[in-house]
């Protein structure tokens, strides 16, 4: 009868068990964490990108004798508390962190939405080459975001999903046991509501109370 050394056999052991330890998943967790850590910073990249074209944006707009001056203000505000807000990936399972961020970004979304609807009042500033070119760098930017924030869901899900099912349950109970869901981005109040716009300072009322002027072809108003 042939006999291994202790040394040999434990090698052995090591080679036929690895594959079934492997299959079973028990790296099935941290490979899926780091797959959403990894679409964790597409999402800052591409929300980077936005605050970085923001500063030039409102640089142009400021250039135009507009009389609407809050809703740049709120921009400018925006991007800054946008900015100051982190999430970085060891706090991606952290509900009131990512909260927060979530809320700075989509309020300088909501901002973002104001201003280019401000500019719409103004064809001077819509013909500007520069703002034609800034618009559409901040508009392929926003489909960057919405695909990025899309890719790191579908990443978190597969890696929440692990932490709850068989087989790999079995090792987010015990080798894995510090392993927590992360978050997930979600649609805010504020994003199914349209952005409104005060237009009243670009129409003053005019002098002696006089009505507004009535369009060719319009009803005047009931009085």
């Amino acid at each position: 009868m042939i006999r291994f050394s202790p040394r040999v056999s434990a090698l052995a052991a090591v080679v036929i068990l690895t594959p079934a330890i492997t299959g079973c998943g028990i790296n099935a967790i941290p490979t899926k964490e780091e797959a959403a850590k990894s679409r964790w910073a597409d999402v800052q990249s591409q929300y980077q990108r936005r605050a970085d074209l923001i500063p030039n944006l409102v640089a142009t707009v400021q250039g135009a004798a507009i009389a609407e001056r809050t809703t740049l203000t709120q921009v400018i505000e925006a991007r800054a508390q946008a900015t100051g807000v982190t999430v970085t990936p060891e706090t991606l399972n952290d509900p009131a962190a990512f909260r927060r961020y979530q809320a700075a970004q989509g309020q300088l979304s909501q901002a973002l939405s104001r201003l280019l609807l401000v500019v719409e009042r103004y064809p001077d500033i819509k013909s500007n080459q520069n703002f034609i070119a800034l618009q559409s760098q901040l508009e392929g930017t926003e489909n960057r975001i919405a695909v990025a924030r899309r890719d790191y869901n579908e990443a978190v899900r597969d890696y929440n999903t692990s932490l709850r099912t068989f087989p790999t349950v079995i090792w987010a109970n015990t080798i894995h046991g510090g392993s927590e869901p992360m978050q997930l981005f979600s649609a805010t109040a504020a994003a199914q509501t349209a952005p409104g716009v005060n237009f009243d300072a670009l129409n003053p009322a005019q002098p002696g109370g006089a009505a507004p002027a009535v369009a060719p072809g319009a009803a005047p108003a009931a009085q």
